[in-house]
């Protein structure tokens, strides 16, 4: 798999570089700014991009704009944005209009090497990661916002947070010792708390579960 990095942290970057070579990924260039890494995904097309959010010069949405741009003309690569914060607005705006080949995570997920690369290969093969702190935030404050949510049962829940993730039935299955069977009378029970359309497609469930979840917390 062939992967731009894109990151202003010298030190981050060479360490994103290693662990990825260490893990089969071939990186094909490591940029230190967004005009960088745009000029990279022009020169490789790459099957994935990894990128902060935060990059030169303001530092502040940067990366956000490169990945939002390389989605719209190259839809085929694959993208996961880096960031220090749990920042909602920023997850909301790269999910907007397509769940598919993204994910979001926070930096403090790279510790965990093997679960990061799994993520990685799980947004190249086509899925969605959405960081787990991520989904706590938005079901906290649309279970404060008095909505459905509030409705669902603790197991319920636990099964919502996993689904907005990107998790697949047998995923969550095997993480909850539940049978698939168990898990799709959970999310059954979800889309009826919610009123969400019923889909098999992970990728548009996951879709419509942030934006439900979303609205609630408004």
């Amino acid at each position: 798999m062939r992967v731009v990095i894109a990151e202003d942290e010298t030190l981050l970057r060479q360490g994103l570089r290693l662990l990825l070579e260490e893990g089969g990924f071939e990186v094909v260039a490591a940029a230190g700014d967004a005009d960088e890494l745009l000029g990279a995904v022009d020169a490789h097309g790459p099957d994935l991009v990894i990128t902060d959010i935060r990059m030169p010069p303001s530092h502040s949405d940067e990366g956000l704009r490169a990945a939002l741009r390389i989605r719209s003309e190259r839809p085929d690569i694959a993208i996961v944005v880096l960031s220090q914060y749990v920042q909602r607005r920023y997850a909301l705006e790269l999910l907007g209009g397509e769940a598919s080949r993204i994910g979001y995570l926070l930096k403090q997920r790279i510790a965990d090497v093997g679960a990061f690369r799994d993520d990685l290969r799980r947004v190249a093969e086509g899925g969605t990661a959405l960081d787990p702190e991520v989904v706590a935030v938005l079901i906290s404050r649309a279970g404060r916002g008095g909505g459905d949510v509030r409705r669902l049962t603790r197991r319920q829940r636990e099964v919502l947070a996993y689904m907005a993730e990107g998790r697949s039935n047998a995923w969550i299955g095997q993480r909850l010792v539940l049978t698939e069977k168990a898990i799709v009378q959970h999310t059954s029970g979800i889309y009826d708390a919610l009123g969400l359309p019923v889909t098999a497609d992970d990728h548009r469930r996951v879709l419509a579960v942030i934006r439900y979840l979303d609205g609630a917390a408004d």
